[in-house]
């Protein structure tokens, strides 16, 4: 019998931890969630008090998702991936694939997750949104204009190359953990800026990258958790609504 996998991430918004559990979901993988628990936040918070410790082969940990498998804790989302896609059928368990799925999965995160986030807190993250509120529409315009044409038109040259394969997934010619991780950056991307979305969509230069976003939402799984009580709703985390910021490329 496996060891069940338990994701530990804060309840109440997708946040970083929806990555590793759209992979989850997606294979099928049995695991324990604390965002399904109602005292959820109150499991994750131990693990970043100073006065935890960590254990002879576990550090101590600076903030969450935190995968726990058996003994082994792990931190960041990305390390996560990675030791979870071979395990789940979502990267292979040889050769170099593992690497440039994980590259391509971390140029996500920095780019569509990362930047997103850095638009609504441009100047720190201590600030509340409206204490950098004019700052923040300042970067959106910016980053709307300059930056996401930049990241989509990334994504649209992996997909047209040799490496992607056949099909509409980023590499090898099949579906793995970094289509999943580049399906929910778009997602919450679509629900932080709609306008700017919409227009990418609309002028036909990323067809590539649209399409793999509808492949990733047809899937019966992920369409399944989609539409259930168990996929989070965007709000105060990673990527947020505020029409100030809502712009167009001028």
């Amino acid at each position: 019998m496996s060891v069940p996998y338990e994701l530990i991430y804060w309840k109440g918004v997708p946040g970083r931890g929806e990555h590793i559990r759209l992979c989850l979901e997606e294979s099928g993988t049995p695991y324990a969630d604390t965002a399904a628990l109602e005292n959820g936040n109150d499991i994750v918070l131990p693990y970043i008090l100073d006065s935890y410790h960590g254990d002879k082969t576990n550090p101590p940990y600076y903030a969450p998702p935190f995968l726990k498998h058996g003994d082994l804790i792990l931190s960041q989302t990305g390390n996560i991936l990675m030791y979870l896609g071979p395990k789940i059928g979502l990267a292979p368990s040889t050769g170099n694939g593992l690497y440039q799925i994980n590259a391509l999965a971390l140029t996500a995160l920095d780019g569509l997750n990362q930047e997103v986030h850095d638009c609504h807190h441009p100047i720190c993250h201590d600030l509340l949104y409206e204490d950098q509120k004019e700052e923040s529409i300042r970067r959106s315009k910016n980053w709307v204009k300059n930056r996401l044409p930049k990241h989509l038109g990334f994504w649209e040259k992996v997909l047209a190359s040799e490496a992607s394969g056949e099909g509409p997934w980023l590499y090898g010619g099949s579906l793995t953990y970094a289509d999943l991780v580049l399906f929910q950056c778009l997602d919450g991307t679509q629900y932080a800026f709609p306008r700017a979305m919409d227009a990418a969509k609309k002028s036909g230069k990323y067809d590539r990258v649209f399409r793999l976003y509808e492949a990733v939402k047809a899937r019966p799984r992920i369409s399944a958790y989609l539409a259930s009580e168990k996929r989070q709703k965007y709000s105060i985390g990673i990527y947020r609504y505020y029409p100030e910021m809502d712009v167009v490329a001028e």
